[in-house]
């Protein structure tokens, strides 16, 4: 099948822009071309400023947008559903809810393409959002659902949603993959940033307010170890002003390292080598980051979301949102209980093998475009 997707910004490890959509959709892209598709991927100029066409067997398509926080998505999503209308695509696969919105076109003007939209996640509860915005975001919820010819759930708390609110028979569960990381992983990526193995936490994830690395670093200081903490993650054009808060938050503390956006070797050892992740997120749709950990074999310490306590099963601790005390004690039962955060981890690593292989996330994703994934999919759950 010829296959395009739409809503991501760009590829992570083409340029280090976004987050959890721009892996999934990379992930998903590289394994449907394993699988003998071909696949085009929309990006935005500015992540991808040497304007390659192509990048690992997947096509790529540069388009502008308007590069403010509130237009940054929905202007480049309109350029490229008016660019796919021409073109020969099987299926147009939107990503994300606010993509969702425009999906209408080409089930009017595309009718030979069959139209998918994965719900990545409820953005009406991102923090950054104002009152219009969070209405409209309010509105992709419905859209993603009612617009395309199929919907990807990419948690059961999601598919719940849309099979009880929005009474969809055509809602599906799929969840983020990740492929298990080998037990042995180098460390000397580690000395860029003066940590030593298993002696720090990190809070890996994009700076923006809904991902809580302030109650991260809140909690952390409240500990007296000489473990460092490892905040990982890059800010987008529209969140300068969290990261310079964080920065404010830390500034006393020599054991709070930021490392920015990273990505490859690097990301790979801070994860293999970290006590354990730190996420208490107040809103997801699956974490990636969280997938990462636990494939790494690490133990996770995060907020209990719904769609966060679907991941662990019993592999990780959960904590109240925005209980910074509760996240202290869990950092401080790690450092006093290393053997029994090492077991959890290794139960965590288990979990990934038998739910998350992206192989096996991408014969799913193919059913559903061929119209063959079945009905019990909804009759069960």
């Amino acid at each position: 099948m010829r296959i395009a997707m739409i809503g991501a910004k760009g590829l992570p490890s083409l340029q280090p822009v976004g987050g959890g959509v721009e892996t999934h959709v990379e992930e998903l892209a590289l394994h449907l071309v394993k699988l003998g598709h071909k696949v085009t991927v929309y990006v935005r100029a500015y992540a991808n400023p040497e304007r390659k066409k192509e990048w690992k067997g997947i096509k790529l398509v540069t388009l502008p947008s308007w590069h403010r926080k509130h237009f940054d998505a929905i202007t480049h999503v309109f350029f490229s559903t008016l660019h796919s209308l021409p073109e020969r695509y099987d299926i147009v696969h939107y990503h994300g809810i606010g993509p969702s919105t425009l999906s209408w076109i080409p089930r009017v003007f595309k009718r030979s393409a069959r139209v998918i939209v994965t719900f990545h996640s409820r953005d009406q509860y991102h923090e950054k959002w104002g009152l219009l915005a969070r209405m409209y975001l309010a509105f992709g919820e419905w859209t993603a659902v009612h617009f395309p010819h199929a919907t990807i759930a990419v948690s059961h708390n999601i598919k719940l949603l849309c099979s009880m609110m929005y009474r969809s028979k055509t809602t599906f569960y799929i969840p983020n993959g990740v492929d298990v990381a080998p037990k042995k992983i180098g460390v000397d990526e580690l000395k860029r940033f003066d940590i030593k193995p298993g002696h720090y936490f990190l809070h890996l994830a994009r700076l923006v307010p809904h991902k809580a690395q302030d109650d991260t670093i809140r909690a952390f200081r409240l500990l007296k170890t000489d473990d460092k903490l490892v905040i990982a993650g890059g800010a987008s054009f529209d969140d300068a002003d969290y990261l310079e808060f964080l920065k404010r938050l830390s500034a006393d503390d020599p054991r709070i390292v930021f490392t920015g956006h990273q990505g490859g070797a690097t990301l790979k050892q801070l994860i293999a080598h970290c006590r354990a992740i730190v996420h208490p997120s107040r809103s997801e749709g699956l974490s990636v980051a969280i997938l990462e950990a636990m494939a790494s074999g690490r133990l996770v310490i995060m907020s209990d979301i719904p769609e966060n306590l679907e991941l662990i099963d019993h592999s990780g601790i959960a904590v109240p949102v925005g209980d910074i005390q509760a996240i202290a004690n869990a950092m401080q039962w790690t450092i006093e209980n290393d053997l029994l955060a090492e077991e959890r981890g290794e139960r965590a690593r288990s979990v990934i093998a038998k739910l998350h292989s992206w192989e096996s996330i991408a014969k799913k994703t193919e059913k559903v475009y061929k119209n063959q994934m079945p009905t019990e999919n909804y009759e069960k759950f």
